[in-house]
């Protein structure tokens, strides 16, 4: 199988991963307006499901090193796919209720309190697994990202039509998602070999990993999607009839490509992990936010007609994730 061992190329898959993790949610926004979240969330696990099969089936099966695919299937241990498998169930309930909290409270109280939390968690755990490189630069780039997150919140509030109000269900649902959000990565790591070129006996290489995960995603779908899709937290409920009925082939594919874009950061993140360590591979891979940011900035032009102020705001949050990104590399160098 394909394994990374220049600690160069890991931390240049990871920003692929921010990248990609940052990203995908533009394609539900091109779907927005005609293809409810929950109809486009079906195509999305599919298409995170195929990239890893594709992976799975093709990097992870190929060369001498490692173990094969299907090789390492078959020997897996349940404990170790029940990992994964779990690591793929709460993603989803974190991805879906980050979601919500975005509709219930917008950006400006979901994002810092849901993806700074799991940032700050996924580190945290990931480093006291696996204690790979320098924890004080570790933890101060990963504090910057934070305050970069705060920053941008802090800009998203100061946008025509915020309001300052927010239910406390929006609070706990943000909460909530950032703290499954933190712990997800940790279950997928956690049914992996620590060493890729001779993986220990019962565990999993990454792509099996990915697989796995893929499938525990895709199956508590049918629990986690189900219940917002006739019970929302925001909007209208919609009906399975809905997906057959609304849907089209362009709606699918633009589902399953956001699952897919997802889905290589994910792949990218896990490998290289084996050089980068859990905690530096997750950290970075969370800069997503700053690439969101710079879409809803340049691209989508949310912030067209700001005052000069936001603009400022925006500035030093691009710099402060610029300087965390930085620290978190410099961490395992040292």
């Amino acid at each position: 199988m394909f394994i990374v061992d220049s600690y160069s190329i890991a931390v240049v898959m990871c920003f692929v991963t921010m990248l990609c993790w940052g990203s995908w949610a533009n394609t539900q926004k091109l779907a927005s307006k005609q293809w409810a979240f929950q109809l486009f969330y079906w195509d999305y696990s599919l298409g995170v499901l195929l990239l890893a099969l594709i992976f799975a089936f093709t990097l992870g099966s190929t060369g001498t090193e490692g173990r094969s695919f299907l090789a390492d299937l078959g020997q897996a241990e349940t404990s170790s796919i029940g990992s994964a498998l779990l690591g793929g169930v709460i993603f989803n309930i974190a991805n879906i209720l980050l979601v919500a909290a975005i509709d219930i409270a917008g950006l400006a109280i979901a994002f810092p309190i849901g993806i700074g939390l799991a940032l700050v968690l996924g580190v945290i755990v990931n480093y006291i697994y696996e204690p790979v490189g320098n924890a004080g630069w570790l933890f101060v780039g990963t504090a910057l990202i934070v305050a970069a997150i705060i920053l941008a919140a802090v800009a998203y509030r100061r946008l025509p039509g915020q309001t300052g109000k927010t239910s406390t269900k929006g609070y706990i649902i943000s909460i909530g998602a950032g703290l499954l959000m933190g712990f997800f990565y940790r279950f997928v790591a956690g049914s992996m070999s620590t060493d890729f070129h001779q993986p220990q006996a019962g565990k999993l290489t990454p792509y099996t990993a990915v697989v796995i995960f893929s499938i525990g995603l895709l199956l508590s779908n049918f629990l986690w999607n189900t219940i917002v899709m006739y019970k929302p937290f925001a909007g209208k409920p919609v009906r399975y009839a809905d997906y057959f009925h609304q849907g089209n082939p362009r709606l699918h594919l633009i589902g399953i490509l956001g699952g897919m874009i997802w889905c290589l950061g994910m792949s990218f993140s896990i490998i290289a992990s084996g050089s980068a360590g859990f905690a530096v591979s997750y950290g970075l891979g969370q800069g997503a936010t700053m690439v969101a940011a710079f879409w809803g900035v340049f691209i989508w032009r949310e912030f067209k007609g700001a005052s000069v102020g936001t603009h400022r705001i925006l500035t030093f949050m691009f710099l402060g994730y610029l300087a965390g990104l930085i620290l978190i590399i410099v961490a395992r160098l040292n």
